[in-house]
């Protein structure tokens, strides 16, 4: 497999239709060609991998801007074809994204995920090393895409410190992996948010907290839609309870096997 910068107009069209592919023929938040294009000629990335027969297998598309006069990146899109997920393909397009976004000297990138994917949570959390920055209500409103349908569109911010000195998420022995695990292993009977009464009533007010989520969100919403927007509102409400109360997202607990959910870690800050 090949990862390397888009270089031609059928290959910006290939990657229009791999959006499609990905999000589905109603996606109606697609980045059409020209500005996938434009986007790359002024310092953002729209870059591929590429099979062996030179077809267009993943992308991961992001834009170059400023933030308070600094310079930094929002990693907008990744997309996976999905015979090539498991393979490697999304933490391949990532790495080859960092790379050159460090090599233009910005220090920060950002981009968003659903709270309710717990695979998403895993890789984001637990092997990217991202930092939580935001819980936005409804960010993308409604995008006309089959994945998004019935929960709507809340995000994670989250964001990565880029440069020297910055933890390496591709470095197998970051210090920074270890001990983001041991601080989750110490909360690991931390009391537990679920829909219900804790959810909706008073939540618990502990140096740390678990807010659940389901090993499989889009499995509940197939077999109960009401209990899956129950999920949605509930963790809503949590996360956005703890963050404004300067608490921050430590890390996952992904749902061991056969288990019905899995666990987000949240530790108060010491402000002091």
């Amino acid at each position: 497999m090949e990862i390397r910068p888009l270089e031609s107009w059928s290959e910006y069209r290939a990657c229009e239709r791999l959006q499609r592919s990905v999000w589905g023929e109603g996606f109606t938040e697609l980045v059409p060609a020209s500005i996938l294009e434009i986007t790359q000629r002024l310092g953002g990335v729209c870059s591929g991998a590429f099979d062996e027969t030179g077809g267009l297998v993943g992308f991961v598309y992001g834009l170059t801007g400023l933030e308070d006069g600094r310079p930094i990146h929002w990693s907008h899109m990744l997309g996976v074809r999905s015979e090539q997920r498991g393979r490697g393909t999304g933490r391949a397009l990532k790495r080859h994204q960092r790379e050159r976004i460090e090599s233009l000297g910005i220090g920060r990138c950002y981009w968003t995920y659903d709270p309710l994917m717990s695979a998403n949570a895993n890789i984001n959390l637990n092997h990217f090393l991202v930092e939580v920055v935001e819980y936005v209500e409804d960010m993308y409103g409604d995008t006309g895409s089959s994945l998004h349908e019935g929960l709507g569109t809340d995000r994670f911010v989250v964001a990565w410190t880029l440069g020297p000195g910055a933890p390496d998420p591709f470095d197998p022995d970051e210090p920074a992996r270890a001990a983001r695990q041991a601080e989750l292993e110490r909360h690991a009977g931390a009391p537990v948010v679920r829909p219900g009464a804790a959810a909706e009533g008073d939540l618990p007010r502990k140096p740390a907290v678990r807010i659940a989520i389901p090993a499989d969100i889009l499995g509940v919403r197939t077999s109960d839609p009401a209990a899956a927007l129950h999920w949605r509102t509930a963790t809503r409400r949590a996360f956005q309870h703890y963050l404004a109360a300067d608490y921050r997202v430590a890390g996952f607990l992904p749902p061991t096997a056969g288990a019905a959910e899995g666990h987000y870690v949240l530790v108060k800050e010491d402000r002091t």
